[in-house]
C-alpha cells in the first residue's frame, strides 16, 4: 500500500504537467492555425486593396501592382534612406517628401507600413501625376521623378514589368 500511494502521488503531479503541455501545445497549434487564417484573410484583403484604391482614384490596378512590384517587391514593411537624406516606406515606396501633405490629411507616415494605406497613397500620388501628365507614361514615370530622364527610365520599367505579366503586348 505504501508503494502504491508514492506511485499514486508521484503520477498525479506527471500527469498534471503532461497535461499541461498538451494543453499548451493545443493552444499553440490553435494559435499558429489562426495566425494562418488571419494571414490568408489579409492577403486577399491586400489584393483587393489594389483594386478598390485604383477605382477609388481612378487609375490602373495593374500599374499599381507593377510600381509597388518594381519599388519593393510588395513588401509592405519595406523602408529605403535614400542618398538625398529621405525615405521610402511600405510597397510602393512613399518617399517622405510627401510625409506633410499626407499628414494634413489625417495620414500619419506611420500607416504608410500598412499595406492598403501604402496603395491608397500610391493610387492618390498616381493621380496627381495623371492629372499633370494625362494618361500617359510620363505620369507613371513621374510617380518616381519629374525629371525627364529619370521618369522615362522609370516609366520604361513599369512597362516592362506589365509586358512580363501579361498585361500589355509584346513591342516590336
Amino acid at each position: 500500500m505504501f508503494i502504491k500511494t508514492d506511485l499514486a502521488a508521484l503520477r498525479a503531479p506527471l500527469f498534471r504537467r503532461v497535461a499541461r503541455a498538451v494543453r499548451g501545445a493545443m493552444v499553440s497549434a490553435l494559435a499558429l492555425l489562426l495566425v494562418m487564417i488571419a494571414n490568408v484573410a489579409y492577403a486577399a484583403d491586400g489584393k483587393e486593396c489594389f483594386n478598390e484604391a485604383a477605382a477609388y482614384q481612378g487609375v490602373n490596378p495593374q500599374v499599381l501592382r507593377a510600381v509597388a512590384w518594381y519599388e519593393s517587391k510588395g513588401d509592405a514593411a519595406a523602408v529605403h534612406q535614400n542618398s538625398n537624406g529621405s525615405i521610402d516606406v511600405g510597397q510602393a515606396q512613399i518617399n517622405s517628401i510627401h510625409f506633410s501633405a499626407l499628414a494634413r490629411q489625417g495620414v500619419p507616415h506611420r500607416a504608410l507600413t500598412d499595406p492598403c494605406v501604402n496603395v491608397y497613397v500610391a493610387a492618390w500620388l498616381l493621380k496627381q501625376k495623371m492629372i499633370k501628365y494625362g494618361n500617359t507614361w510620363a505620369a507613371i514615370g513621374a510617380y518616381h521623378s519629374e525629371s525627364p530622364k529619370l521618369r522615362d527610365a522609370y516609366a520604361r520599367s513599369i512597362q516592362k514589368i506589365l509586358i512580363a505579366w501579361g498585361e500589355l503586348p509584346t513591342t516590336p
